[in-house]
């Protein structure tokens, strides 16, 4: 029988709705301040406060849970691990781009149960647990139900992306431009920003190349209670692969036909290799924004 995650999903909501003070005062703030991480993206004092905040709650309340942030890293041993991306589109939020969200999900026993993405600046919520569907609206009391789209042919379909130059970074550029090529149509709405569309029937297929547990997390769970499917470009369902193929289920094999898997990078551990609980001894590489 499926466990509850209620009160945890409305721990969830109260994590976004602190997460949305602090990003909403500092965005377009005249003294933010942003610096470069050791691998030259960027990261701002309101990414640092939302994740502290965060950590601040979750050590009070849930005490015995382990955290994995995009900024502070993992700390504490647990089959329950909370995983957060502070804000998702940095480089959005530096610009005064306001296509931006907070993403927090909770894994347990290594597979995502819930997920929250906050995007304050568009006036959406997004959220998920497991058994119980995947939602939009303002609160848990106000929201409208999630549903992928039914299209059953690329030549029908609208792809999104975030940008092509990490598909010509792995060398697979040429692979997809041909997936590209086959759909309908393609846009680059980019970041949370193309799997929320997707689990709203809004868009039919997203991927991205390169990517962290924090950015893909909390998008596995609403893409799959919306009656999607959420892999790694060599199809392992999940969000622990390195990178994303989401779809509304319908046209995954096609696609992943024509992206298949990324070659081996000796740096990236399998995060699964140690089986259950191997969630909390995640390493982090390099984030998207």
């Amino acid at each position: 029988m499926p466990t509850d995650y209620t009160d945890d999903l409305r721990l969830a909501h109260v994590l976004a709705d602190d997460a949305d003070s602090i990003t909403e005062s500092r965005f377009r703030s005249l003294d933010l301040h942003v610096m470069s991480k050791p691998d030259l993206t960027p990261v701002t004092d309101a990414d640092q406060a939302v994740e502290e905040s965060i950590r601040r709650t979750l050590s009070r309340v849930r005490s015995r849970d382990a955290i994995t942030g995009e900024e502070q890293g993992s700390t504490g041993h647990s089959q329950r691990r909370w995983i957060i991306d502070p804000i998702d589109g940095t480089k959005n939020f530096v610009r005064g781009v306001p296509v931006w969200a907070t993403l927090i999900s909770l894994v347990v026993d290594d597979e995502v149960v819930l997920g929250v993405v906050s995007a304050p600046l568009l006036q959406r919520r997004w959220w998920a647990s497991t058994g119980n569907g995947a939602w939009t609206g303002r609160s848990l009391l106000k929201a409208t139900r999630c549903q992928v789209s039914d299209v059953r042919r690329l030549e029908d379909a609208s792809l999104s992306y975030a940008s092509l130059s990490g598909w010509e970074e792995r060398d697979r550029l040429d692979d997809f431009q041909s997936l590209m090529r086959r759909c309908w149509r393609t846009r680059a709405y980019g970041d949370f920003w193309s799997y929320m569309l997707l689990a709203e029937g809004a868009v039919d297929l997203a991927a991205e190349p390169e990517l962290e547990v924090y950015d893909m997390a909390a998008l596995d769970v609403i893409v799959r209670e919306a009656g999607g499917r959420f892999t790694s470009l060599d199809g392992t369902d999940g969000p622990f692969g390195g990178n994303a193929l989401a779809s509304n289920g319908h046209l995954h094999e096609a696609a992943l036909a024509f992206l298949g898997a990324l070659p081996d990078d000796d740096d990236d551990p399998d995060w699964r290799r140690s089986g259950p609980g191997s969630v909390s001894d995640l390493r982090l590489h390099r984030p998207r924004d």
